[in-house]
């Protein structure tokens, strides 16, 4: 397979006007100096705690690159101009650390709604929810370590299966495959119980439920064979986002802290390891587990692309998706689209100050992986070349 693919910049910028590629150039050399980062972090915190009208500014440069918008109608124009290449849209309701039942059934309405949306758009196959946008984390936290619930926290942990429930049963109802995102490794043990009951119920005829594999956990290899095994004994399909994973330093910090050795995999050559066995593993099993393989590592999404043609798997399969974040790594989405390979950006949107741990985020973790900004600034200043913007 040729290992050029990626580098169509034409291609990959296509929707991107000269004014948006130097706005994108811009942000990505201002990531990629870790201190400003930082003390960017601190003051636009700040700010928004004082209520300080910056919104506008965050909303017309990190948060307009980021996200699709404050609500889904807001997205729906950038929505459907991907479309129009090829890549479809996972709308993300990036609302972070919510504690109050008004703010999970808020959440809820939103993610139903998702999946209405879903339905009737071609361009939106799939909606998204996190586990912790449903329940209290403390409520995980304490499920997961296996210690007992109070009366009133049983009560309310009723109600957290079932907000997973009806989310779930909305999309077997839509037939909207329907992902649900990973947490903290100490809150993950209880979300995992849960997606694994929702999957028994509603992947009777294919994957409609997927749970989410962060592969920097030496683990997770292990609870795929588990789970392909239990899945195999009760007769139903699984489905899997299959990740690195986004908190690697906070669990390293609690693991030192907490004096107990860490999930995570003793480095990045492993963790690569990792996830590309969990491809292997997947690709060898399609016939009963579906894949979103979300991935900005081109090594990967190459490996995946082998596995397929190797399988004599076609570039659309349904069972197969490439998932990258929206505002990063266009080269690997839309020139995989142009092969006809189901691609989907995840396209957080959501109030600014409510998004803006997201945004945080994604400004860390542009700046701790090895190359990922490197990357990109290659890619727009070739392209600026390309247009003569140069």
């Amino acid at each position: 397979m040729r290992k050029d693919i990626f580098e169509n910049t034409e291609v990959a910028f296509s929707l991107k006007s000269d004014a948006q590629l130097e706005r994108a150039y811009f942000l990505f050399k201002m990531i990629a100096i870790e201190p400003l980062v930082k003390i960017g972090t601190l003051a636009t915190n700040f700010a928004l705690k004082i209520s300080l009208p910056i919104e506008g500014l965050i909303r017309s440069s990190v948060f307009d690159h980021f996200c699709g918008g404050i609500t889904e109608e807001d997205c729906l124009p950038v929505i459907d101009n991907m479309y129009k290449k090829g890549v479809s849209s996972v709308l993300d309701y990036s609302v972070e650390g919510k504690e109050s039942e008004e703010e999970f059934d808020k959440a809820l309405k939103i993610v139903l709604n998702i999946i209405d949306f879903a339905k009737a758009l071609d361009a939106i196959p799939i909606a998204v929810f996190k586990p912790s946008g449903l329940g209290r984390t403390h409520l995980f936290e304490k499920k997961s370590k296996g210690l007992v619930l109070t009366k009133e926290e049983v009560l309310e942990w009723n109600r957290v299966e079932a907000r997973f429930n009806e989310a779930c049963n909305r999309a077997k109802e839509n037939d909207v495959a329907i992902l649900i995102d990973a947490e903290e490794s100490w809150l993950q043990a209880a979300a995992d119980a849960l997606v694994t009951k929702m999957m028994e119920l509603y992947n009777k005829q294919k994957a409609i439920v997927y749970n989410t594999l962060q592969m920097y956990r030496h683990d997770r290899m292990a609870f795929l064979e588990q789970q392909h095994k239990l899945s195999k004994s009760k007769g139903y399909f699984l489905g899997f986002k299959v990740v690195r994973g986004a908190y690697m330093e906070k669990e390293n910090d609690r693991a030192e802290e907490h004096g107990y050795i860490t999930p995570i995999c003793k480095d990045k050559v492993t963790t690569d390891a990792n996830f590309n066995s969990a491809l292997k593993y997947i690709i060898q099993n399609l016939d009963c587990i579906s894949i979103f393989a979300g991935t900005h590592n081109e090594e990967s999404t190459y490996l995946l692309m082998e596995l397929m043609e190797q399988h004599g798997i076609e570039n659309n399969d349904p069972r197969i998706w490439f998932g990258q974040l929206y505002g990063m790594s266009d080269h690997i989405s839309f020139n995989l689209s142009n092969l006809g390979y189901n691609v989907a950006k995840y396209m957080p949107f959501g109030p600014v100050k409510d998004v803006m741990p997201y945004l945080i985020r994604r400004a860390e973790e542009n700046t701790s992986v090895v190359g990922q900004t490197g990357r990109e600034l290659t890619l727009i200043k070739k392209e600026k070349q390309r247009r003569g913007l140069d």
